[in-house]
């Protein structure tokens, strides 16, 4: 092996290996998976619709798993896009505020509970005054995020490899937790692998 790919194995071992210890982090709030199954099974049985809502890499994130509910069969739709229709009661809004709190996610779920929506919100600060206050449901996914600059700071200043600034952390165990909640929710709702290519777009 050349030292280059070396070099970028052991970067990306020590990027999986910070990502992974984000779902062994002590919390005192029920895992983010099991949250996160939970609503959108529950969703799925009330027949509501599904929203997703994140702003900058968070909201790349929440794209990807509303492609994926999608590919579920579940009526999934991003806040913003021009198709989506209005959130109203039996419905659910996922939005994603890891700092705690974006005034943009607060607006948006302030709208959806006024419309009579189920909020559930993925953060990395749980126990803020926004969860509290516009969450029916909070699913915590305790990461670093940019809002964690003295962790940053510490980071960087770190001997260990390839330490994620800016956030990274948050937004690369979102990922990492989309797929699982995918996967389990796929058996909750006895999809196949087979029925869920089926609706995977053919216009690409």
């Amino acid at each position: 092996m050349s030292d280059a790919a070396a070099s970028a194995q052991a970067d990306a071992a020590a990027i999986c290996a910070q990502i992974a210890a984000v779902f062994s982090a002590p919390s005192a709030h029920p895992p983010a998976r099991s949250v996160l199954v939970a609503e959108l099974a529950a969703a799925a049985a009330r027949r509501g619709r599904v929203f997703v809502h994140g702003v900058g890499r968070e909201g790349l994130m929440m794209r990807a798993l509303c492609m994926r509910l999608a590919h579920l069969g579940l009526p999934a739709h991003c806040v913003g896009d021009v198709t989506a229709p209005p959130a109203g009661a039996g419905d659910l809004l996922v939005a994603s505020a890891g700092p705690g709190a974006f005034s943009t996610v607060d607006a948006i779920c302030g709208v959806a509970r006024g419309a009579g929506a189920r909020v559930l919100l993925l953060t990395a600060r749980a126990d803020g005054e926004f969860p509290r206050r516009q969450a029916d449901v909070v699913a915590h996914l305790p990461a670093q995020t940019m809002a964690d600059k003295e962790e940053e700071a510490a980071a960087e200043g770190a001997s260990s490899r390839a330490k994620l600034p800016m956030g990274s952390l948050y937004e690369g165990a979102m990922f990492v937790l989309f797929e699982m909640v995918v996967l389990e929710l796929a058996r909750v709702l006895g999809q196949s692998p087979a029925q869920m290519r089926a609706r995977h777009t053919n216009l690409e």
